[in-house]
């Protein structure tokens, strides 16, 4: 139950233009046209072209018009695309591991926690990826998922009428909502305002950030005040695209990269914030859970877990999750 917008600005300018001049990059990526993380992949991807003094071509794919991130990663293996912009959604089709940082609902309570527990794992992440054939270059998110819906729903069993957007290649997270009781309806990404607007899902777990920039927040007017789960993203390009550069472009990407993380992590979670005030102003209601139906969904949320571990999640890094945010709320005490 989530919606994958990750960090999509993260560092994709900068493996672009290091390229050669008769080489071209192709990175696809959900986030819309024009909306923010847009904006700022393509006035950074210029102006470190610039900077470059060489003639390097990139191009950006937006909207999903490459297809949902399982068609993207597919793309990129078949030499059609050289990077993606993916959430974990796309991710864990090249190395489920990564599904530890995203599919385990209110395991995570604060960004210092997800951001803890990324260092503790991204070493080891990062050379499950390089052995299947894929360079991170940075990594990101895009804020919590938060359930919008027609209809005001403070509780788990409010959502229990609704039909919910799943993604379409997401069979075994259909499979355990069904058996909770709920609807799944599997749609890909572009699909979701018209068919919110027809009546063909009523509910849709997304970022404050996406269902601004879509206008999904217009039709699902109610939005609950809850943190299911971190949206988490990186940028990937491919092995043999990262070949392609010189040594000195290989060492301008890792240390660009670095820098953009912490300042685009820091930039997109601030936006986050600053769309539920934009849409609030605009008409949307936001739902606050009373104490006891906090406890529902941490109920909810606590009964999930051995479904996932070993399924959504492999059960070492499900634990290793566990075991890191252990030691760090102890540290903190």
């Amino acid at each position: 139950m989530k919606i994958k917008l990750a960090a999509f600005l993260l560092g994709a300018m900068f493996a672009v233009t290091a390229v050669a001049a008769d080489k071209q990059l192709r990175i696809g990526t959900l986030a819309p046209k024009n909306s923010l993380y847009h904006r700022q992949l393509m006035d950074l991807g210029e102006a470190w072209r610039t900077a470059q003094g060489g003639s390097a071509k990139y191009l950006v794919y937006p909207d999903g018009s490459q297809g949902g991130e399982t068609d993207m990663v597919r793309r990129m293996r078949i030499g059609q695309l050289q990077g993606g912009l993916l959430s974990v959604v796309g991710l864990r089709e090249i190395e489920p591991s990564i599904a530890a940082l995203q599919n385990m609902p209110m395991m995570f309570r604060s960004w210092e926690e997800v951001d803890y527990v990324r260092e503790k794992m991204r070493p080891a992440m990062e050379k499950r990826f390089l052995d299947k054939g894929f360079i991170v270059l940075a990594w990101g998110d895009a804020g919590w998922v938060r359930f919008f819906s027609k209809e005001a729903a403070f509780a788990p069993n409010d959502f229990k009428k609704m039909k919910f957007f799943a993604w379409g290649a997401e069979a075994d997270q259909q499979e355990i909502m069904k058996s909770l009781g709920y609807t799944p309806v599997p749609l890909e990404t572009a699909d979701i305002l018209p068919a919110i607007q027809t009546g063909m899902i009523n509910a849709v777990p997304s970022t404050p950030y996406f269902a601004l920039a879509t206008q999904v927040y217009t039709t699902a007017g109610n939005m609950l005040d809850l943190n299911w789960a971190p949206v988490v993203g990186a940028l990937i390009i491919t092995k043999k695209a990262w070949d392609e550069l010189t040594p000195e472009g290989q060492a301008s990407v890792r240390e660009a990269g670095s820098k953009a993380g912490v300042q685009l992590r820091a930039k997109a979670r601030q936006e986050v914030d600053e769309a539920v005030e934009a849409m609030k102003k605009r008409g949307l209601t936001v739902n606050r859970p009373n104490p006891e139906q906090m406890k529902e969904w941490s109920a909810l949320a606590d009964g999930l877990y051995p479904r996932i571990r070993g399924k959504l999640v492999p059960a070492e890094q499900f634990d290793e999750v566990v075991g890191h945010l252990k030691t760090f709320r102890a540290t903190r005490k």
